[in-house]
């Protein structure tokens, strides 16, 4: 169902040299032997997740699908990427399902927090605040303000009915009020980082509640789990796509540009730029994630992807098979000269636009394009696909000599505005 196609990036004679050290690399990730190994659980979650926790989410997202118009999501950073990229992949951006799903606490706009909460004092709204420390600044100001909002309208003893938390198992800010209020609370486990916890209740619970199949999500990641769990070159997939993206990187390409020809995909490129920014960008190296949607942004920063400095390199994620369709029609006075393409439909055209832009870049533009070729977007392939980033991630950021799993750099902006704010001990 998924494919990968490294040929105009990397030769099979150099990904063969790299053999030996994905090798040792992969014992090592197996063997939580390496830099950050105590965030190594996302690796076998998809086999290791607690199976009753499960069956509670389900039946809390019922819950809440049952009895609110909205669910607001409380959180940032990998604690919101990965469910917002799901729902826009499977649901679309025009999505009509209730209950509506809102993010909050990704941002300090005064200007989106104001127009959110003045939406939210006329709806019957459920919260989903997500922090393992319950101490991030964004999200606990948003926890906080949506809290005190939810109180009023409707009492603290319906709150605590309406407030799903997911958090820490033992420990930390968050952790103590549930204990204290007796919110619903679930376990972001303390083995796994925030940008690698899309499969777990981060993720899991708000897409549940907007009817997504997550068991079929899980089953991917599974299957995913069980075919990239090996170090051979000829047959790995995440890690054929390791080794490109590390060639680019040491042939002087420093930017790698995730590519989608869907625009309801352009959260996952949000998602795969935290994941692999936070994860590789340190000790000065690393690549640059950026991204663009075709053919909207070939109208834009096509002209530099063609023509421009010769930095980057594509990674295209291509679905094959929409979910939905639209056929063109013909027109008795053929005045804009689209007859030519009446009866044929816009899946037909967009794939076109991708193999000719493929080939205008590729082979007169000399940009190596990786393309990861999917038949059908649903819910379990975009289970194997998480999964597939993940372990593609932590391959690439082990070939760099990086700890994957850390981010020193973000605590830097933190203290200074901290210190600004007048925070105690900054």
């Amino acid at each position: 169902m998924i494919k990968v196609d490294v040929s105009n990036v990397i030769s099979e004679v150099e990904i063969e040299k790299y053999q030996s050290k994905v090798t040792e690399i992969n014992k090592m990730i197996d063997d939580r032997s390496g830099a950050g190994n105590d965030y190594l659980g996302w690796t076998t979650w998809p086999k290791d997740y607690d199976k009753e926790e499960l069956v509670r989410l389900l039946k809390d997202a019922k819950y809440v699908r049952e009895n609110f118009d909205v669910l607001v999501v409380a959180g940032i950073g990998g604690s919101y990427l990965g469910a917002k990229c799901a729902l826009d992949a499977l649901k679309g951006l025009k999505g009509s399902d209730k209950p509506e799903i809102i993010f909050m606490g990704q941002t300090f706009s005064p200007n989106y927090t104001h127009q959110v909460l003045e939406y939210l004092k006329d709806k019957n709204f459920a919260i989903n605040v997500i922090s393992k420390s319950g101490t991030t600044t964004e999200t606990s100001i948003a926890f906080r303000l949506l809290k005190d909002l939810l109180e009023k309208k409707v009492g603290k003893e319906k709150a605590r009915k309406a407030i799903y938390a997911v958090t820490d198992k033992e420990k930390g800010a968050l952790k103590t009020l549930c204990n204290n209020e007796g919110y619903s609370t679930y376990v972001l486990p303390g083995n796994i980082g925030g940008r690698y916890s899309v499969l777990t209740p981060v993720g899991l619970f708000p897409l549940a509640v907007a009817g997504v199949d997550v068991k079929a999500m899980l089953q991917g990641s599974l299957d995913a789990l069980n075919d990239l769990d090996n170090d051979d070159l000829k047959t790995n997939i995440a890690y054929r796509y390791a080794v490109s993206r590390d060639y680019m990187y040491r042939h002087h390409r420093p930017v790698e540009m995730f590519v989608t020809y869907e625009p309801q995909m352009s959260q996952l490129s949000e998602w795969l730029k935290q994941l692999f920014g936070e994860s590789e960008g340190k000790e000065k190296k690393g690549l640059l994630p950026t991204s663009a949607t075709f053919s909207t942004d070939l109208h834009s920063l096509g002209q530099f992807i063609q023509d421009g400095s010769p930095l980057l390199f594509e990674t295209i994620v291509n679905i094959v098979n929409p979910e939905l369709d639209v056929v063109i029609p013909s027109d008795k006075d053929d005045l804009d000269g689209l007859n030519y393409l009446a009866g044929k439909t816009l899946s037909y055209v967009n794939q076109n636009a991708f193999k000719g832009t493929l080939k205008a870049h590729e082979e007169d533009g000399g940009v190596p394009c990786n393309i990861i070729t999917v038949d059908k977007l649903d819910a379990y392939n975009l289970g194997y696909l998480f999964y597939f980033f993940m372990r593609t991630c932590a391959m690439s950021a082990y070939l760099l000599d990086i700890n994957p799993f850390n981010q020193p750099g973000v605590e830097i902006y933190k203290k200074n505005m901290f210190h600004l704010l007048g925070k105690k001990g900054y």
